[in-house]
């Protein structure tokens, strides 16, 4: 379609008739991304209120697509980086990301934990040295006073605020570890997201019942500045919240079940503030993930 074409849709974006409007954003929802710039002219070029929310549903509309579509391919077995995961949810909040300068924030992180590592720091050490990085020197620290808030979830807010909940903190703690080759894991901890230091010489065998966990060293919780703990605290956890002691609790989970867990906290946050519309919006990607 030529610009004419898409300008003789856009002189029709005030029709009341709805049916028309209708078609005309059928229309624009096909042409997909490349048609977003002409638009994004138009409404600047607008002075028509009925018009400018018609295209700004429309640019909404589009990149929620190609989001959705993104985060399903994001989800095939061999394409789940979790640092890519974290930015296509930020890209539904904040669809022009500057993703180059969170690159950026994330490798100065990982520059500044590298300096401090050597081949022969215990596995303690190690995690000494990315708390001291993480939560001294770039003041990394949980958001206790908005601790729903939606920004908590997303990265490029947490970056910039350096606040963020448990779930966020633990994706960046994550993300830096294992760039470093540090075998640390998300664990799916009901009610508090924490991480997990792993055995590598082990990861993969199967667990006992009288064992749980048995290929972690220990735990780590990034909410309390890099706190570490044994599996005796996770039992108490799980007592407290009258859970049974399930594998799951205390074993790493997939990447996959990471950024569902995102969803479902930006959900809930949504859903606590009123916004019923952004809330079915993260279900329906939340949807594409399977």
């Amino acid at each position: 379609m030529n610009k004419k074409e898409i300008f003789a849709l856009i002189s029709l974006l005030d029709d009341p008739d709805e049916s028309v409007f209708k078609q005309v954003s059928m229309k624009f929802l096909s042409l997909g991304q490349n048609v977003i710039p002409v638009l994004e002219d138009a409404w600047e070029h607008s002075f028509d209120t009925l018009i400018q929310n018609r295209i700004e549903n429309i640019i909404h509309q589009i990149q929620f697509d190609i989001i959705k579509d993104e985060l399903r391919n994001w989800a095939e077995p061999d394409n789940q980086d979790l640092l890519e995961g974290a930015l296509l949810i930020a890209r539904y909040q904040y669809p022009d990301i500057d993703i180059a300068k969170i690159h950026k924030q994330i490798a100065q992180v990982k520059q500044d934990v590298w300096l401090e590592l050597n081949e022969y720091l215990t596995a303690l050490e190690k995690i000494k040295i990315i708390n001291h990085i993480l939560f001294d020197v770039h003041n990394f620290s949980g958001n206790t006073t908005n601790y729903h808030a939606p920004q908590n979830s997303y990265i490029n807010n947490v970056l910039e605020s350096k606040k963020g909940n448990p779930l966020l903190l633990s994706i960046i703690y994550t993300i830096v570890a294992q760039s470093l080759e540090i075998p640390i894991y998300g664990v799916n901890l009901p009610e508090h997201f924490i991480l997990c230091y792993v055995n590598v010489e082990v990861m993969g065998m199967p667990t006992t019942d009288g064992n749980q966990g048995s290929n972690v060293l220990f735990y780590i919780n990034p909410f309390s500045k890099g706190a570490v703990f044994g599996q005796k605290e996770v039992d108490a956890f799980l007592m407290q919240l009258k859970l049974p002691p399930l594998a799951m609790y205390y074993e790493p989970c997939s990447n996959l079940e990471i950024i569902k867990r995102l969803l479902r906290n930006l959900i809930a946050s949504y859903e606590k503030l009123g916004y019923p519309d952004k809330s079915e919006e993260l279900k329906g990607l939340l949807g594409s993930l399977g």
